[in-house]
């Protein structure tokens, strides 16, 4: 007996550093892999022409925000199933399970009605380049209509980390890339005795990796998770628990939607230079994925931690937790940070990238990788209010950043009709970013009521 409840409570017992590496090292290593084919994909598009990358760059926005809801809903119910389990209420955390899954059902849906009725609509309003449209549209389509697998795949991988079980997640995730890698090439270019299908390969191999992918980790949940009971009778909806889920998500969906908006209109400031600059800006987001992702990672790690130890009321283990993340985080973009500055020109070949394109992105990617020195710190702040219930500290420093900060400025300085100074907002708002953060964290840590 005492064994099990040591093993029930390691996130209240086991050294921090410990913890923490166990926990999201299986993350970081998934992400890492989900970094990874996000970057084949790109790279076996790049193949078919240069506009084909460009259509799945300016879908980007819409799959982020669909991303957004489903890890923003995450959070949610992955904080307040981990403090329900670290307050020792084993009913409140198996009805938060269940109400995740119907949630993550009913966004998929919302998601598929705008696949059917919006996508091309969104394409025309940004360009009326007719192999950009019509690829576009073939993509994001299918990977709105199809998203209940990227939606019940992350609510099932949040079930499992909030209960420690991160290494689940790092064979559904990694499971799925693997799929989507060898998929890619088969269907975009028509291999094997598959048809060619180009941009609409990509899409499929997608949405077929994240199927497999959810399955995997219901199946993991169904079979393994002994610390929640999933069934049919806790699916109905508990307003008090998506009222807490979404008190804690919503800002992170917020903040992510105030993301996929900034790229959007980022999108259209660049395309009023060139649609390479789009491109450039496309492959700039798949490349930092590569950096970022593990950081997310990270946080993944993190959330279970801190939300247990607030619910336990352990203050020292929480600061010891951000502490801990912070310097990692911080330490994860910096290798970032000398890759951009150091080899931009291998990176941008990756994606079989044009004279044009590598003077554009090579002053690109140098310039905007300036703001990974401070956006680590930045990053694991933003993930420490959304577990301790402060996520509107993170919507704030989110708002001023993107929308106040770094829009206005590239819109300002595209008045100029020099590109190479629009990059610079990334950098500038990051400072900004970096003040806000750190002022709300000194106050959080102050004030926190343990």
């Amino acid at each position: 007996m005492q064994q099990t409840e040591q093993k029930e409570n390691k996130m209240g017992v086991m050294p921090v550093n410990r913890l923490l590496l166990s926990m999201a090292l299986p993350m970081i290593a998934s992400m890492l892999i989900q970094a990874f084919y996000n970057i084949v994909d790109s790279m076996f598009v790049s193949r078919i022409s240069e506009h084909a990358l460009t259509a799945v760059s300016l879908a980007f926005p819409v799959q982020n925000l669909m991303i957004a809801v489903a890890t923003g809903t995450g959070v949610g119910v992955n904080a307040l199933l981990s403090k329900s389990l670290g307050e020792k209420n084993q009913e409140r955390a198996d009805r938060t399970a269940g109400n995740g899954l119907l949630l993550a059902l009913f966004s998929a849906l919302v998601f598929a009605l705008l696949g059917i009725f919006f996508s091309r609509s969104f394409f025309l309003i940004q360009t009326d380049i007719p192999e950009i449209v019509e690829g576009g549209t073939s993509y994001m389509s299918i990977c709105l209509i199809f998203s209940f697998g990227i939606f019940l795949e992350i609510m099932a991988e949040r079930l499992l980390q909030a209960t420690g079980r991160t290494l689940y997640t790092m064979f559904t995730q990694g499971i799925g890339a693997i799929l989507n890698i060898i998929l890619d090439p088969i269907l975009i270019f028509g291999l094997l005795g598959f048809p060619r299908m180009g941009v609409t390969g990509a899409a499929v191999a997608t949405v077929a990796g994240q199927i497999v992918a959810m399955l995997l980790a219901l199946l993991f949940n169904i079979t393994s998770n002994k610390e929640i009971h999933l069934s049919l009778k806790r699916l109905k909806p508990d307003w008090w628990i998506i009222g807490r889920v979404y008190a804690v998500g919503f800002p992170s969906i917020l903040m992510v939607a105030v993301s996929s908006l900034m790229t959007f209109c980022m999108n259209k400031i660049l395309l009023g230079f060139t649609s390479t600059a789009a491109a450039v800006f496309g492959v700039y987001y798949k490349l930092q994925s590569f950096i970022f992702m593990p950081v997310f990672g990270l946080n993944n790690g993190m959330v279970p931690i801190v939300a247990y130890n607030y619910g336990a009321r352990k203050k020292d283990r929480i600061v010891r937790t951000v502490q801990l993340g912070i310097l990692y985080a911080v330490g994860m973009m910096l290798i970032g940070l000398i890759l951009f500055q150091t080899i931009p020109d291998t990176l941008l070949r990756l994606f079989n990238a044009s004279p044009d394109m590598l003077s554009i992105g090579r002053t690109a990617l140098r310039t905007i990788s300036l703001s990974f020195a401070f956006a680590g710190f930045c990053i694991v702040c933003g993930t420490v209010f959304q577990a301790l219930g402060r996520s509107i500290y993170s919507l704030i420093v989110s708002v001023a950043r993107q929308l106040l900060v770094l829009l206005p400025v590239a819109w300002l300085f595209s008045l100029t009709g020099q590109l190479d100074l629009v990059w610079l907002s990334f950098p500038i708002a990051e400072v900004v970013s970096l003040a806000a953060s750190a002022l709300f964290l000194r106050k959080i840590l102050r004030t926190l009521d343990i």
